[in-house]
C-alpha cells in the first residue's frame, strides 16, 4: 500500500520536517509493526494542486490511500469531501492544532493515523471481545492499534512516534509471557490485558445491549478525558464515521 500525504498546514510544518517524519514512520512500519501484524505500507509526500482539500478537485489523489496534515481542527464537508472523490479510497486527516491541544507532537498524531487506515482502512472491522469494565459481557471492539494505549510514545531517528497494539490483544487469551503492546510498559504491576486500557489511552466498541457504539477509558483519567472531547470536535476524521453511527456513548472505568 502506498499511502500519500498532503501537507496543507499552511507552511506551519515544513515539508522538509515532513519528509523526516515520514521516513521515520516507515521504519516504523517496516521494522515495528509489519514484523508482528504481516501487514506493510509505505508513506509518501505528494504536491498539493490547491492551498486546502477541496471536494472538486481531485487531482491530489495519489497511491492506495491518503492522509492529509491540516493545520485546523476541522475540514468542512471533509467526510464528504471523501465520498466525492477518492470513491472509496482509505483516508484519513491528521489536525495539527487539534495535536497540539490535546499535548501531543503532530509526529504522533501521523504515526498512530497511519497505523490505524493500514490495518483497518475503511473502518468497518469489529472484533469480538470483553467489555472493559465487565468481563461477563461480550462487546464488539474497534479494530484500532493505538487508541488504548495512544498516550505512550518513542522514538526513531529523533521523531516521536505512538505507541501500537499486538494481534494478541485482539483476543480473549491472557498468554503467559504474552505481550499485548509493543512498548510493553508496566502500570500498577502489570502490562495492558486483552481489550483493556493504559492510562491516558481508550478503547471504543459497539455494545449490543444498548445498541451504540461506547467509549471506555479509567475512572478518574483525565488525559483521556481530554482527548476524547477534543476529538469529538474533529468532525473530519475517519473514526468520526464511528461516531456517527450511531452517536457514541462515553464511559468511565466503574460507570
Amino acid at each position: 500500500m502506498i499511502i500519500s500525504v498532503i501537507n496543507h498546514t499552511s507552511g506551519k510544518i515544513s515539508d522538509e520536517e515532513v519528509q523526516h517524519t515520514i521516513r521515520a514512520i516507515n521504519r516504523q512500519i517496516a521494522e515495528d509493526f509489519d514484523p508482528y501484524w504481516s501487514l506493510s505500507a509505505t508513506l509518501r509526500l505528494e504536491g498539493k494542486s490547491t492551498l486546502s482539500p477541496d471536494r472538486q478537485e481531485p487531482a491530489d489523489m495519489r497511491g492506495d490511500a491518503i492522509i492529509y496534515l491540516w493545520d485546523k481542527t476541522d475540514v468542512p464537508n471533509a467526510l464528504g469531501y471523501h465520498d466525492a472523490n477518492n470513491r472509496g479510497i482509505p483516508f484519513g486527516f491528521v489536525f495539527t492544532d487539534l495535536a497540539e491541544a490535546i499535548g501531543e507532537k503532530w509526529t504522533v498524531t501521523l504515526s498512530h493515523e497511519a497505523l490505524e487506515l493500514l490495518a483497518d482502512p475503511e473502518v468497518n472491522l469489529l472484533v469480538m471481545g470483553a467489555h472493559p469494565a465487565d468481563p461477563n459481557k461480550i462487546v464488539f471492539h474497534w479494530y484500532e492499534m493505538c487508541d488504548a494505549v495512544q498516550a505512550e510514545t518513542y522514538e526513531i531517528d529523533g521523531v516521536a512516534l505512538s505507541n501500537f497494539l499486538f494481534p494478541l490483544y485482539f483476543t480473549s487469551s491472557e498468554e503467559l509471557g504474552g505481550r499485548n503492546d509493543f512498548l510493553g510498559r508496566i502500570h500498577n504491576g502489570q502490562t495492558l490485558k486483552s481489550f483493556g486500557v493504559n492510562p491516558g489511552g481508550y478503547v471504543g466498541f459497539f455494545n449490543p445491549e444498548t445498541g451504540r457504539h461506547e467509549t471506555f477509558s479509567m475512572k478518574g483519567d483525565l488525559v483521556a478525558a481530554k482527548r476524547l472531547e477534543l476529538k469529538a470536535k474533529a468532525k473530519g476524521a475517519r473514526r468520526a464515521i464511528r461516531y456517527q453511527r450511531p452517536v457514541a456513548r462515553e464511559q468511565v472505568q466503574g460507570d
